[in-house]
């Protein structure tokens, strides 16, 4: 007799492809899964893995903070990957020259980067240019910067809790009684 074998956790929760139905999206799957394969470079097996991320995996990264990350002399001559979106930021007020690789860049963004004698290069140039992944630096932007994670956490009014609370608005009627005023009963 054979052992009975529970076959019910076999499903593994991963993505081998994107959600996207974005045809342009597909063709940089098939072209960097392509040089995952023959290259057995991790640079392509990470970004290959990016490529299949939900929005909320790929964040989108600020020029001051793309920047600051590329201000070291060692990577001033590198390409910056950046799989997602390249946003401007105002309090930048020095922009440097960089090479950026990105999925994509907002309209200020790219104007702020070819002003200052940058260059943003797709994907597709990308391989063509780095084949080995040589010469790049692979930023991400900060996954935790969402709003709706300040939310996550202990509950608020917890003692020593920094989580915010689901409220309609900020006002004296709006949990701001019991343990919140002197006159309320008591002062946490």
């Amino acid at each position: 007799m054979g052992i009975d074998i529970s076959h019910k956790h076999d499903r593994k929760v991963r993505r081998k492809a994107p959600k996207s139905q974005d045809i342009y999206l597909r063709l940089l799957v098939k072209l960097y899964r392509f040089l995952a394969r023959r290259t057995k470079r991790k640079f392509h097996r990470i970004i290959l893995k990016r490529l299949f991320m939900s929005r909320i995996h790929r964040p989108p990264l600020s020029l001051s903070r793309l920047s600051r990350f590329m201000s070291h002399k060692t990577q001033s001559e590198k390409i910056a990957v950046v799989v997602g979106t390249i946003t401007n930021d105002t309090r930048l007020l020095k922009m440097r020259k960089l090479t950026i690789c990105a999925l994509r860049v907002t309209e200020q963004a790219r104007a702020r980067i070819l002003k200052a004698g940058g260059e943003i290069i797709t994907f597709d140039q990308l391989a063509i240019r780095a084949p080995r992944g040589k010469n790049t630096v692979i930023f991400q932007g900060k996954r935790k910067a969402r709003e709706a994670c300040k939310h996550f956490g202990p509950a608020p009014g917890v003692p020593g809790s920094h989580t915010k609370p689901y409220v309609r608005s900020k006002g004296r009627k709006f949990e701001k009684a019991r343990g919140r005023r002197h006159s309320r009963g008591y002062k946490r």
